[in-house]
């Protein structure tokens, strides 16, 4: 045990559940929490209430400093996975094809690293349009949407 708990302990006798080492309060706490789902009166998260607990839980973890910072590749798979499991639950969004040329168009202006007012510079490949981009596809912003709207059209 530890001196505070000792300290505790005698001003208050050796008894309760405060006065328990970590693992024996741990322990009860599962047991309720077992009963609890057992007899049907266990809280269960909507999935509102799921999100902002995870949030409060996040925003404490970095506060902390104990929070998990992704990689690229390990970004990269949990969103697979994500789209991959929302597809198969049936509540991944399916874009239009307005959707598809709007995102086609923010993407190409992305990977070419520029904004809509720095110009068009469309068909145009030089080093200086991909400055910042890892992508090895090239086109147009236009191409990019006609291939996302195509994609759609068979479903």
């Amino acid at each position: 045990m530890m001196a505070s708990n000792k300290d505790d302990s005698q001003k208050h006798g050796n008894q309760g559940f405060a006065s328990m080492d970590e693992d024996k309060q741990r322990e009860i706490a599962s047991m309720g929490g077992r009963a609890a789902h057992e007899k049907g009166t266990a809280h269960e998260f909507d999935s509102d209430e799921a999100r902002e607990a995870g949030r409060k839980g996040g925003r404490v973890a970095h506060e902390k400093g104990t929070a998990h910072e992704f990689d690229s590749e390990e970004a990269r798979e949990a969103g697979r996975k994500g789209g991959k499991a929302a597809h198969e639950k049936g509540t991944a969004h399916e874009f239009d094809s307005d959707e598809a040329r709007e995102a086609g168009r923010r993407g190409g202006q992305s990977s070419h690293g520029r904004d809509e007012d720095e110009g068009s510079g469309r068909g145009s490949h030089s080093q200086g349009s991909h400055r910042g981009s890892s992508s090895t596809r090239g086109g147009t912003s236009e191409q990019h949407a006609k291939a996302g709207s195509q994609s759609h059209k068979n479903r």
